[in-house]
């Protein structure tokens, strides 16, 4: 039988937990697309002083598991210790949240990239075209039409990212912090309860994903609300 009182009790430290899951969520998100952006456009430029390093960050980040990305970065960085303090960055690097924030933002960056990479090759030829014909700068066409519309074409896509990052969050746990999942193992550390919190813990990752899929479905309604 479940032990429902050890749930009970130690509900509101798994509420603190998904707390913090949100917040690293949105804040690497959040820096995530403003960094996808300009790698995106980087990445269509013919000129390979532009697209060669945004080719060579997307491959490295897509193509290496996020726990090896968050090792180096939190572990590794202790390595250039002195080089860091120089710079004045030690301060930031010995911090776990921050290690866990670049690493997600550097993730869902380079994934997002990709993902308006495919959405803007996928804007029609003919709405490229006719924004040339009304004389629209390279810069206006970009603003007014290719953006828009590639946001669009891009959006279900974003938010499975979306989902996949709030749910790789978890791993932020191995380098000590108190995530959703961090507090779940620390609290079955004490109480050996660990089909109670883990299942418990399983239900707040799910009330949260689907909030995020519910949310993403009515904006994207919204974004296509004048197509037939």
């Amino acid at each position: 039988m479940m032990d429902l009182e050890v749930i009970w009790e130690n509900l509101p430290k798994l509420l603190q937990g998904a707390q913090l899951t949100l917040e690293i969520t949105v804040i690497s998100l959040l820096i995530g697309l403003a960094i996808a952006i300009p790698f995106a456009l980087m990445r269509l430029s013919r000129h390979a002083v532009l697209w060669m390093p945004a080719y060579a960050y997307i491959l490295y980040f897509r193509g290496t598991p996020l726990l090896v990305q968050l090792f180096l970065i939190y572990y590794g960085s202790g390595q250039f210790r002195a080089e860091l303090s120089d710079l004045g960055l030690w301060g930031f690097f010995r911090d776990a949240y921050f290690c866990g924030v670049v690493a997600l933002t550097l993730n869902t960056g380079a994934y997002t990239a990709e993902i308006l990479r495919g959405a803007i090759q996928a804007v029609p030829a003919g709405d490229i075209e006719a924004a040339r014909a009304c004389g629209m700068s390279k810069v206006l066409m970009y603003r007014r039409i290719i953006l828009p519309k590639a946001i669009r074409l891009a959006w279900p896509m974003y938010g499975n990212e979306v989902v996949f990052l709030m749910q790789a969050t978890s791993l932020v746990s191995v380098i000590t912090l108190l995530d959703l999942t961090g507090v779940a193992g620390r609290i079955i550390s004490k109480t050996f309860a660990v089909y109670e919190i883990y299942i418990t813990t399983a239900v707040l990752y799910l009330i949260i994903t689907y909030a995020i899929v519910f949310v993403f479905r009515r904006i994207e309604r919204r974004l296509n609300r004048h197509q037939a």
